[in-house]
């Protein structure tokens, strides 16, 4: 029983964690077409802290708008994870995941190992529930939005060789559909390459602490997820880690190889930073 009710608690953060970053931008990737500023942007003047934060969630959510056009299909083999503080591997599955726009997402497993109890209520049911929202029939309002949040400049960093304004994400209300945290812009593609945090709202008498971290790469024009990691400390069984790790095979027909060697040092740098 005891055991039961902790992998049901990691899958619920897992679920949060995941949908709560996939929701940053609305396309399944971040598309800059041919690297060009968006028409009406405006420099960030930082002369000015009290609109910093405005402006920047006004550019950010333009150019989400025209990503989420961009992305017409892409494919990766993901590898799913529970790990304990430790490293041991309670559970994996290595997966291949297609994308078709507007909204198909399959899954095939390639190879898996460790409990076939966790496999089946943590990592199966995430897969299955991504591929719910992305056809529509799971949503919950969690967006990066100016209905949902308010941006509060905290700096700039450089992560790798992206330069980033940094900005603490404010959830307008306590929901645990939304987070509290810190989101990284890339400065010149007003793209989100990093964003760490928790749920704004308690998640549940199971879990005590849910912290998670998604990073970003840049391939060719397109911005994807790289690695999803959230650790949950489980009340009375203690913490583990869940992990995804994205390695990008194809996008919209092009090997990322290829795409890669557009811009060979991005991948390779935002991959390394944290």
């Amino acid at each position: 029983m005891r055991i039961s009710m902790a992998i049901r608690a990691v899958l619920f953060a897992a679920l949060l964690a995941v949908g709560i970053t996939a929701a940053a931008t609305p396309a399944i990737g971040q598309f800059i077409e041919n690297n060009q500023p968006l028409a009406g942007s405006t420099p960030v003047d930082p002369s000015q802290p009290s609109a910093i934060g405005d402006q920047l969630f006004a550019d950010l959510v333009k150019r989400n708008e025209l990503r989420s056009a961009g992305l017409r299909e892409y494919s990766a083999v993901r590898t799913y994870a529970v790990t304990d503080l430790n490293g041991k591997v309670h559970a994996k599955e290595i997966v291949r995941m297609e994308y078709i726009a507007p909204d198909k997402k399959t899954f095939v497993t390639v190879k898996e190992e460790g409990s076939g109890l966790i496999r089946s209520l943590v990592l199966r049911r995430l897969m299955e529930s991504e591929v719910s929202a992305a056809a529509g029939k799971e949503h919950h309002d969690s967006s990066i939005t100016p209905a949902n949040y308010t941006f509060q400049p905290v700096g700039e960093e450089d992560l790798g060789v992206h330069h980033c304004f940094v900005v603490e994400a404010i959830p307008k209300r306590k929901d645990k559909y939304l987070f509290e945290g810190k989101v990284w812009i890339d400065s010149n593609d007003f793209a989100v390459v990093k964003i760490a945090g928790h749920p704004a709202k308690k998640l549940s008498f199971w879990i005590t602490r849910a912290d998670f971290v998604r990073q970003y790469e840049k391939i060719g024009d397109f911005w994807l997820p790289v690695r999803d990691e959230t650790t949950v400390e489980v009340r009375v069984y203690g913490k583990k880690i869940f992990s995804i790790e994205h390695d990008i095979k194809s996008v919209n027909g092009m090997t990322s190889t290829a795409l890669v060697g557009q811009n060979p040092h991005e991948v390779e740098s935002t991959m390394h930073s944290n």
